[in-house]
């Protein structure tokens, strides 16, 4: 039997507040059932394993950042604009209510060194997205240099996303000045 939809957002809520907060295996499953105010046997009912709960939450974290990016993508009319708006959208992110104290994907990804197969094909569909993404911006951006540019545009944001941690409420600036820097280069 499937979840109701309002229980698995309650299950959804919780875990992505607790594991995106404090840590995944610092939050047990009960501090995630007493937060959604569900039993063991209602999150086992729509999820296999905290683990299927975590991939489930990064899903859904991974579709709410793509339509911020999207967003931020088409308030833009240069092809420069575009590329450089995923910074536009990682403030916006980080300010709306999936926001965190760093990237969710990086922190499952430091957790997890051997990730389980449902956890393991979240982390990889984000992070193809993202490099995907600023690779086909990059192109446009920067015709026959997308590849490289992408990449490198890759290592700024993921290096901006990690020190979030150590500086929460960071600005992007020295990141979008970095990649402007890259971008002009290009």
């Amino acid at each position: 039997m499937a979840l109701r939809t309002s229980t698995e957002t309650r299950l959804l809520d919780a875990a992505d507040e607790l594991f995106f907060t404090g840590g995944v295996a610092a939050t047990p499953v009960d501090a995630v059932l007493a937060r959604a105010g569900v039993s063991a046997a209602t999150l086992y009912r729509g999820f296999a394993s905290k683990e299927a709960l975590l991939a489930a939450a990064l899903e859904r974290r991974h579709g709410a950042w793509t339509r911020t990016w999207d967003d931020a993508v088409a308030r833009q009319t240069t092809p420069q604009a575009r590329l450089l708006a995923v910074f536009d959208a990682l403030e916006a992110f980080r300010d709306g209510p999936l926001g965190s104290r760093w990237c969710a994907f990086l922190g499952t990804a430091a957790e997890h060194a051997s990730p389980p197969p449902e956890l393991a094909a979240a982390l990889r569909l984000e992070t193809e997205h993202l490099r995907d993404r600023l690779v086909e911006l990059a192109e446009e951006a920067a015709p026959g240099r997308g590849r490289q540019l992408g990449e490198q545009l890759l290592l700024v944001v993921t290096g901006d996303l990690a020190m979030r941690l150590r500086t929460p409420g960071r600005s992007t600036d020295v990141a979008r000045a970095v990649a402007t820097t890259l971008v002009h280069a290009a």
